[in-house]
């Protein structure tokens, strides 16, 4: 099962009032598992980069100047996501940028990305933990991920932090994928959980009358049964389990 989580930037908050895509970052998993496989582009937005979204990512006009055009990198991009479902945090905000901009490659004629396609990892979290915070700052500490690096937002680092979050979310990590970025090799050893000792041994459930018919079972059996050896009352040692 192939899953592509994704992340972008944007100038703002409304595609429909001229805001643009400045970066889109996309990181593969198979079967939940991290495959190293990554796409990452800057772009273009061919408009000024407003003071409140510099803020947020860091991403200046100069700097993007000479990046590509959303409608270069746009068919490599739908190749690299496939068919494949997508995970993304507030998905509502990127899929509607995304469809946005897809939608004015006339040369494309992509159809849009459909929303049963779409794993909302807001959702996931808002499910499980209904009273929140439920932003990614608040589930990596929630969940102990280090997000320390992430001093702006940044499309390929939120989507590594998304990856651990999501399998958090759908069950907790499993030793060996990969994820704990300052570990040098991956562990691919079980983890398993200690055996539980009972603090006292159950109560025998033996009955008199129980031991009764057992001893003359193993009697009526004869004097070389090898059950008389474990017979109540012959010497034998009897365990209840």
């Amino acid at each position: 099962m192939r899953e592509i989580v994704l992340d972008t930037e944007t100038t703002g908050l409304d595609p429909r009032s001229g805001d643009r895509l400045v970066e889109i970052a996309c990181l593969e998993l198979v079967n939940h598992v991290p495959t190293g496989t990554t796409w990452h582009r800057y772009i273009n937005p061919r408009r000024d980069m407003p003071g409140e979204a510099f803020a947020i990512h860091g991403l200046s006009s100069e700097f993007l100047a000479d990046k590509p055009d959303f409608a270069d990198i746009a068919g490599d991009f739908l190749e690299f996501i496939a068919d494949n479902a997508l995970v993304i945090h507030n998905a509502a905000f990127d899929i509607g940028f995304l469809n946005h901009e897809l939608a004015g490659v006339a040369r494309l004629a992509a159809a849009p990305i459909a929303p049963d396609r779409v794993v909302d990892t807001l959702e996931l979290a808002r499910r499980k933990h209904p009273f929140g915070p439920n932003s990614l700052d608040a589930l990596c500490r929630r969940y102990n991920i280090d997000n320390s690096a992430r001093t702006l937002h940044g499309a390929l680092l939120d989507c590594e932090l998304l990856a651990e979050v999501y399998l958090e979310l759908i069950g907790g990590r499993q030793p060996g994928l990969g994820l704990d970025r300052d570990q040098g090799e991956c562990d691919t050893g079980q983890t398993r959980a200690p055996a539980l000792q009972r603090p006292r041994p159950l109560a025998s459930r033996l009955t008199p009358e129980i031991a009764a018919a057992h001893e003359a079972l193993v009697d009526s059996l004869g004097d070389k049964a090898v059950w008389r050896d474990y017979a109540i009352g012959a010497g034998g040692n009897t365990t209840d389990t």
